[in-house]
This record gives C-alpha cells, structure tokens and sequence, in this order.
C-alpha cells in the first residue's frame, strides 16, 4: 500500500514555481541622457557632461577650457582646443 501511494505521489505533475519577470538592467551608456552633451577632451578621450563649458585660470596665468559636472570620478574636465 504504502509503495502504491508514492508511486502516486511520484507521477503527479509537480507545479513549478513561477519566477517573477527581470527588469532588465540598464548600461550607463544606455541611459537617457537630458541636457548633456559629448566633449573632446585634452588627453583625448570622449566625455559626456552636464554643465557647462568653462574658462579656469591656470597657474602660468592663462586660461583653460573645461567642461563641468562630468560623467566619472572628475567634476572639471579639461578640453582640447
């Protein structure tokens, strides 16, 4: 009797638990960007920033051009000419 009844249990269907649907994660790149814009940097290097274009003294006396509130670790980021 007791073989019968787990070979009962063993044929019945087993549900299988549903997984909940994956939100699928966004790349940085892939985000919506609202008011940035792309910048040629010095070193070379393509930047997307979300402030604006300004001018820095530098120590020689002269000014130079820099992007502000930069994707990354720096918030001033300079640019070539």
């Amino acid at each position: 009797m007791k073989a019968l009844t787990l070979a009962l249990l063993l044929c019945l269907p087993v549900p299988k638990l549903a997984q909940p649907p994956r939100v699928p994660t966004e790349h940085i790149s892939q985000r919506i960007r609202k008011g940035g814009r792309w910048y040629f940097t010095a070193s070379g290097h393509a930047v997307y920033c979300y402030g604006p274009v300004m001018f820095v003294g530098e120590a020689q006396g002269g000014l130079k051009r820099v992007a502000t509130f930069c994707q990354g670790e720096r918030p001033m980021v300079p640019l070539k000419d």
